[in-house]
């Protein structure tokens, strides 16, 4: 790679178009106001890798800084049309971890729980691995080992993940950690279209008239997809933000509907009603595109706005407010997040928007459509190409005969060979806990720190007779292993993702891996080698295994056979299904009103409001609630050893309203029927009076997932992290946040130590503060 040879040309003044531009702007902006306009290389030597930000859904273009030695020393915004130049803190510091001082560059292993972790040769630790798979799976059936893949990896990874699983395990056990964050969408868009993504791409929202953001805390969780959401409005589109927390980009919204956690379907299907009541249905286009309409009908008559009042806890004129806002516009768009889909009835909480969608008409042009933001960066294509439990490559269904007799065919084996469906990753942990899975390998997970109710999770990990993880940290999890394996980080090797669009990008490697440090492809491979199934994972990298994706996806709903890493890079992405290589790829769905549903028709789906699982009571008689922080990343096992980041959010916290007497700072201990922590408290009137928030990035005794309850959906299994039954209480001493871990004969990187030990909450809340930091 070479330094961008227009690096000079972009830093070219160029004067907005005044109708455009807010007032003040255009002087700002003629005067070279914007840093990224002025950011290129100017390091003699240096070269500028393109390639795109490793964490959100997002999935920002930028430039990694490579210097003449080969290293990774720095990042640059890319001018690509997803961010335009923009990164987020995440974004900025990601480049931080590819030669960090903690990063595992030697195997670790040790035979029992009972002895410590050591560095040892790559060759033990693979046959340790291979000789403790043949055992259990010659004692307890091939069944009795399980793996766990990741939403983060490339999807070379993620479909080598599934294929190594059911061809060289022969187990009917993988699953994914996106389990815990993109399943309840998935399945509410299959069962009404048929087909599992966004509908439109982000550029849509620039041209819509009325925006409804849905449990989607975007300037924290997809900072830089605040630029389409000011877009939007700086034409004048109404924003309309449905979330319990008065969150940064609630707080400039139209309208702001702080219900109750674990409403929603309530709420939609309220609004649904005004909507039928005043007559703003789009009957022609129900008429002609759906099914289902008619009971769903019936069924929104029973929820008037003053029974969702009741139960969201909301005035009943909010319900009209949304429903006349929405369904007048000429253009609306809906996009929602974990906020109503981490729910025992998440995927019947996005049926209820989709419900909307239909019921005005609003689906399927520029400007008008409906989607999910996906929070990790592959979230999308990690479950698309065969790592979760029930599916295999290209989308396919591992219970239909003529799907499995494809997918054989290609991987070379008998169909008697390829194993049935799994059980979801909660589940799994309930069967370690029973002893039914005494073996796991992880890839790219972290559950100690992501899976509800943690002294289940550690009970069941610690149940297993061997573990083995892949990471490139020492996570909390891998620390409790018996092997782990270093791996790259997504500089170091090259792959594709599919962002929050349904949009393929291409990661480019930028640097070599550290010494003793291989790819995940090459230790699946080699394991497979070990355990008599080589012939099948002859690949020499992401390359080889795109081509065989590419071929295992032809044909199928999700089509990559026409996408190749040259047209990701000439293109900037390809959106999917892309049948040719002449196939411009497809950004909207639904354009000419058909789904992808035999009849061609959404199919509308009845939903009844049900209570959560946790019951409240006079013990426990508020709602915790969780979710991100704009400094971290799920577990942290990344972010929180970035010393900016640390500063920045060094510690979670747990956000009250002020009516329960609490100053900032003050121990406040929460209650669940799992257990209790202490935190500081951030006291704002941003939160609802009977809800708690605290952010999850942190391992015990500082875990909001030892306080989450293990209750899942029925339907895709998602845990219901955003909604249980607790209360607060003063306390006298704040829960200590542990240092992550580190390997044997490393010490904590003293960077990240420092603020860790601040034992107060952020001087800047996102809500209204009422106290002042001292």
């Amino acid at each position: 790679m070479t330094a961008d040879p227009h690096a000079a040309d972009r830093r070219t003044v160029i004067p907005l178009d005044p109708s455009l531009a807010p007032p003040g702007t255009r002087g700002f902006r003629d005067a070279g106001g914007i840093p990224a306009d002025r950011w290129h290389a100017d390091q003699h030597g240096e070269t500028l890798v393109p390639t795109h930000c490793c964490f959100c859904g997002v999935q920002c273009g930028m430039y990694l800084r490579v210097d003449r030695g080969g290293k990774v020393f720095g990042v640059e915004p890319r001018d690509h049309d997803i961010n335009r130049m923009r990164l987020c803190p995440k974004g900025i510091n990601a480049y931080q971890q590819v030669n960090h001082p903690d990063r595992l560059t030697a195997p670790l292993m040790r035979r029992s729980r009972d002895e410590d972790l050591r560095e040892v040769s790559w060759d033990e630790a693979l046959d340790f691995t291979v000789s403790e798979i043949r055992r259990i799976q010659q004692n307890h059936g091939n069944d009795a080992f399980g793996v766990l893949g990741g939403a983060s990896l490339f999807s070379e990874k993620t479909y080598l993940v599934g294929k190594f699983a059911r061809v060289a395990l022969k187990t009917r056990h993988v699953d994914y950690n996106g389990r815990l964050c993109m399943v309840s969408a998935a399945g509410a868009n299959k069962l009404a279209f048929n087909i599992d993504r966004a509908g439109n791409p982000f550029s849509d929202i620039l041209l819509t008239d009325c925006l409804l953001l849905a449990g989607a805390n975007v300037g924290e969780c997809f900072p830089v997809l605040t630029q389409y959401v000011w877009g939007a409005r700086d034409r004048g589109a109404t924003l309309i933000v449905i979330d319990p927390r008065e969150t940064a980009v609630a707080r400039t919204a139209d309208i702001h509907v702080a219900l109750r956690s674990g409403t929603d379907a309530a709420f939609f299907t309220a609004v649904l009603h005004v909507v039928i009541e005043e007559g703003l249905t789009d009957e022609s286009y129900l008429a002609a595109h759906t099914t289902g309409w008619e009971e769903v009908k019936a069924n929104a008559a029973h929820y008037p706005p003053s029974r969702a009042a009741e139960i969201c806890g909301i005035p009943a004129e909010q319900v009209v407010q949304v429903a006349r806002a929405f369904a007048r516009a000429p253009k609306a768009m809906a996009f929602h997040a974990r906020g109503i889909e981490h729910h025992t009835q998440g995927v019947e909480n996005c049926l209820t928007v989709i419900n909307l969608c239909a019921a005005t008409g609003h689906i399927g042009k520029p400007g008008a459509g409906y989607g999910t933001l996906t929070g990790q960066g592959n979230g999308q294509g990690g479950r698309e190409h065969g790592q979760k439990a029930d599916l295999l490559p290209g989308g396919r269904s591992i219970l239909n005969e003529e799907h499995r007799r494809q997918i054989c065919e290609i991987w070379g084996i008998k169909e008697s060979e390829l194993p049935l469906a799994g059980t979801s990753m909660m589940e799994m942990v309930w069967q370690m806990q029973r002893g039914e899975i005494r073996g796991l390998i992880g890839v790219c997970n972290n559950p100690f720190v992501s899976l509800p109710n943690y002294s289940v999770v550690k009970d069941g990990y610690d149940t297993t007779e061997f573990h083995a993880q892949f990471d490139f940290f020492l996570s909390e999890t891998a620390a409790n292993a018996h092997v782990v394996f270093p791996v790259t980080v997504w500089a170091e090797d090259e792959g594709v993702m599919a962002n929050a669009e349904a949009r393929v990008v291409k990661h480019n490697k930028a640097q070599e891996p550290p010494p003793g440090v291989r790819t995940d492809t090459w230790v699946m491979c080699e394991l497979a080698r070990r355990l008599g199934a080589g012939d099948k994972f002859a690949f020499g990298g992401s390359r080889d295994v795109f081509d065989e994706l590419r071929r295992a996806s032809a044909g199928t709903i999700i089509d990559y056979s026409g996408i190749t890493y040259e047209r990701l890079e000439e293109t900037g992405g390809i959106a999917w299904p892309c049948p040719s290589t002449d196939h411009p790829g497809t950004p909207r769905l639904f354009e000419d009103g058909t789904t992808y549903h035999a009849d061609g028709k959404i199919h509308l789906q009845v939903v009844e409001w049900h209570p959560p699982a946790d019951p409240y009571d006079d013990e426990h008689p508020m709602t915790l609630t969780t979710g991100r922080t704009v400094a971290h990343f799920l577990s942290g096992n990344q972010t929180r050893r970035l010393g900016a980041l640390v500063e920045q959010t060094p510690r979670p916290w747990a956000e009250v309203h002020p009516s329960h007497g609490f100053r900032n700072g003050e121990p406040v201990r929460v209650v669940t029927r799992r257990g209790s922590e202490v935190f500081p408290a951030l006291v704002t009137e941003a939160i609802r009076p009977d809800t708690v928030f605290i952010p999850y990035h942190w391992p015990a005794p500082a875990a909001a997932n030892a306080l989450t309850i293990d209750a899942l959906d029925p339907r895709s299994k998602i845990p219901e992290y955003k909604v249980c039954a607790c209360r607060v209480e003063h306390a006298e001493r704040i829960d200590e946040v542990p240092a992550p871990p580190v390997a044997p004969g490393h010490v904590a990187y003293p960077e990240t130590q420092v603020s860790r030990t601040d034992p107060l909450p952020p001087s800047a809340p996102q809500g209204r503060g009422t106290s002042e930091r001292s």
